[in-house]
């Protein structure tokens, strides 16, 4: 996955079993941020990063999507859990981890998606990727400044 190529559309489910498109951000600028499993430390850490810094992003014009290959049900629960409910965690489930096959996010061996930040301009463009170790715990501040770069 490489910058300055038009994002893969795709369409998924968020934790209330809502349907979410990439093509519906149009005119915004959408950080996708893979994460391998839902109720695992270093994940819920990454989604809550998402959550508490969702008025700086809409201040720069992004929409923030959490996404890895668990369920509607178990989404639901951990969002729950964990307090998010402004922030929608995607269920890449079925096929399962399709999307993050698309952006070349998916590691077979372990059956869930790499954890990454894959950032899509207004215009379906990808501008950043980056992609961490699995217990990597990526820097929120890092997306933040790369978004308020002119």
């Amino acid at each position: 996955m490489k910058t300055g190529i038009k994002a893969m559309q795709f369409s998924l489910k968020d934790q209330n079993g809502e349907e979410v498109s990439l093509s519906q951000f149009l005119g915004r600028k959408v950080l996708l941020s893979f994460h391998p499993l839902a109720w695992t430390e270093i994940c819920a850490k990454q989604m809550q990063s998402l959550e508490e810094n969702k008025e700086t992003f809409d201040a720069l014009n992004t929409v923030a999507l959490g996404m890895s290959v668990d369920t509607v049900p178990s989404k639901k629960a951990w969002a729950e859990h964990l307090g998010i409910d402004k922030t929608k965690l995607l269920c890449d489930f079925w096929p399962h981890g399709e999307v993050s096959k698309q952006y070349e996010n998916f590691v077979e061996k372990f059956g869930f998606s790499g954890r990454a930040n894959i950032i899509v301009d207004e215009q379906g463009k990808i501008i950043f990727v980056k992609r961490y170790k699995i217990k990597e715990l990526p820097d929120i501040e890092e997306i933040i400044m790369f978004l308020k770069a002119p």
